[in-house]
């Protein structure tokens, strides 16, 4: 029985079923009876398992096929009618050609299948700032994940009523044949493909795939921003409270950040930090013309290897209750999960991410796979902010980009203004660790951590950001700060603590927001006076000489910076805006 009498919605529809012929079809309500059917048939065929009720209440084991564990970035297209829009630095393909290709794939591929049809807001339902995707999958697993990681029911139809703003996503697992496996993004039509994958980042259609490639370019043409950014609270002693959007390549603590738990010292005088989201912001300007920014997604879909109750509690916390866990090793002891990383007592008596034996304690080979996954219900995190379910949102104070760089940036510094900081993220990049030899690899550009992501010609990406600018009056704009906690010694060691000490920077950050503290001016923006970042209660871990060498700035460096960030920006040609060249060349003659 269908849940809407959208024409554009039945007619959609219609046209897939005609292609991929399922046995039957089972609209997605969002009842929690719905659910618990759906999870006892799936436990019913082993598409999951179901977990120890007490130690995890409602918690299943799914595993995925052994060629299917992680985004195929050189499987994923953007779709525009010339290459150009699409853009240098992601995979196009011709939209009628690639149609052609994916149903010549699809097709028949639901037979003996059943079609779940799941309406879903990205955002809370009925929001100013959220949108509405149809996700048509023949996985249960999929529904499950969905239903955690987004906001799926009947209020999603209520809400979209006749409109045809919502954006079409079709799945189909076909064979799990990774030769034929793509994801492809249609932006022109609202459209996402995805074939021959199981595994979350390929078939969860709600998260990179609509929420940030099809939604940058909704963005751009509706004037809002969709990115890839953690958003949080920093509460102060005073009960003020003031948010921050992130953005970090991976492997740079962005999980971390956006859970992260004050310093005792901190604690002790009241701080607090709230997690809006851990992943992905979006962002519009409120009528006092600040920027205000939501978390679309409802869920978190974390990696698990590393994730123990030091190095992140509250994402640890988030998975106690109400979670899929993907690819981890199986508890059969206790009939729990276990990964490398989560403790020191790895279970002798287990089965591995494949499904064969696996004894922790003698075993050599990894229990988890690296990039096993947790998908855990938002409401579960100890450090969720209250206003997670603001419909308008949390109004953002300062922009944060980071990456890992060992002798170059510095701890933090602030863009001088707007274009000098859409610069910074523009050329923001993460250098890859060679672990044996300490020797320091590749750098890796990944602009405002959307190079996998942007939906569109990052060229004009860069020129939405700088026409965002000149729409907002400088008082009223988030200032924009660059932070590195990757500093190295010349033995290699890292010269800052790290993951809670975290806080004393966002506080600097902050109180720069707000006039508080000044700062020294440098080649590449403001710099904190070391004074200005406490260093109570770890005296003892890092020094204030420390704090100023890693504060400081190597003109040298930066020089070649500067022509690494050229050649970069070289791939864009005509398209790059003069803003950032501006900025560029304002670079070049400070650091000679």
């Amino acid at each position: 029985m269908a849940l809407t009498t959208n024409k554009t919605v039945l007619s959609w529809i219609d046209e897939q079923v005609d292609l991929v012929k399922p046995d039957k079809i089972v609209w997605i309500d969002g009842s929690k009876e719905q659910i618990e059917a759906l999870r006892a048939e799936a436990c019913a065929t082993g598409e999951i398992i179901k977990l120890n009720e007490e130690l995890l209440p409602e918690c299943f084991l799914h595993r995925t096929a052994q060629n299917d564990v992680a985004r195929v970035e050189h499987r994923t297209f953007i779709c525009t009618p010339t290459k150009e829009e699409a853009g240098p630095t992601n995979n196009w393909k011709d939209p009628n050609e690639c149609y052609a290709m994916l149903r010549e794939i699809a097709k028949d591929s639901y037979k003996g299948r059943t079609m779940y049809v799941i309406p879903y807001s990205m955002g809370p339902i009925g929001s100013p700032l959220s949108k509405i995707g149809v996700e048509l999958t023949d996985s249960i697993y999929v529904v499950l994940n969905m239903a955690i990681m987004t906001r799926i029911g009947k209020a999603v139809f209520d809400v979209l009523g006749d409109s045809n703003d919502w954006v079409r996503g079709l799945h189909c697992k076909c064979n799990i044949d990774e030769e034929n496996r793509y994801i492809c993004h249609f932006p022109q039509d609202n459209t996402i493909i995805s074939v021959n994958s199981g595994y979350g980042g390929n078939v969860l259609l709600g998260k990179k795939c609509f929420a940030l490639r099809i939604a940058s370019y909704q963005g751009r043409n509706e004037g809002w921003q969709a990115e890839h950014m953690l958003i949080l609270g920093l509460e102060k002693p005073n009960g003020e409270v003031k948010y921050i959007c992130a953005a970090f390549p991976s492997a740079c603590g962005k999980t971390n950040l956006a859970m992260l738990i004050p310093p005792e010292g901190y604690k002790a005088k009241g701080y607090k930090v709230w997690c809006v989201g851990d992943d992905i912001a979006w962002i519009r300007k409120g009528a006092d013309g600040r920027l205000y920014a939501i978390n679309p997604e409802n869920g978190f879909f974390g990696v698990a290897p590393g994730t123990n109750e030091k190095s992140n509690f509250n994402a640890l916390a988030s998975t106690k209750k109400g979670t899929i866990f993907t690819n981890v090793v199986h508890n059969l002891d206790d009939n729990t999960v276990w990964w490398e990383g989560l403790d020191k007592n790895p279970p002798k008596n287990a089965l591995d991410w494949l499904g064969n034996p696996w004894d922790g304690t003698t075993s050599d080979k990894k229990g988890a796979h690296p990039n096993s996954r947790f998908t855990a219900p938002a409401q579960n995190c100890p450090a969720l902010s209250p206003e997670f379910e603001n419909p308008n949102g949390v109004p953002i104070s300062a922009f944060v980009f980071g990456g890992r760089r060992a002798k170059l940036a510095p701890l933090v510094y602030q863009a001088k203004d707007w274009n000098s900081g859409v610069f910074v993220g523009s050329s923001m990049a993460s250098e890859t660790t060679a672990a044996a030899t300490g020797a320091v690899g590749v750098v890796r550009r990944d602009p405002m951590a959307m190079l996998p992501f942007c939906g569109y010609n990052m060229a004009d990406y860069f020129k939405h950001w700088i026409e965002i600018g000149k729409d907002l009056d400088p008082e009223k704009a988030p200032k924009i700060f660059n932070v590195n906690w990757f500093r190295k010694d010349d033995e290699g060691n890292f010269l800052w603590p790290g993951f809670g000490e975290n806080l004393r920077v966002l506080d600097w950050i902050i109180d720069r927001c707000e006039g508080r503290v000044d700062a020294v001016e440098t080649p590449i923006g403001y710099v904190p006076y070391a004074k200005d970042i406490n260093l109570e209660g770890i005296e003892d871990e890092i020094s204030y000489e420390t704090l100023e060498e890693i504060l400081k700035v190597d003109n040298a460096l930066w020089k070649e910076e500067a022509a690494n960030i050229e050649e970069f920006y070289a791939q864009f040609g005509d398209r790059l805006p003069q803003e950032l060249r501006d900025s560029l060349n304002k670079l070049k003659a400070a650091v000679e």
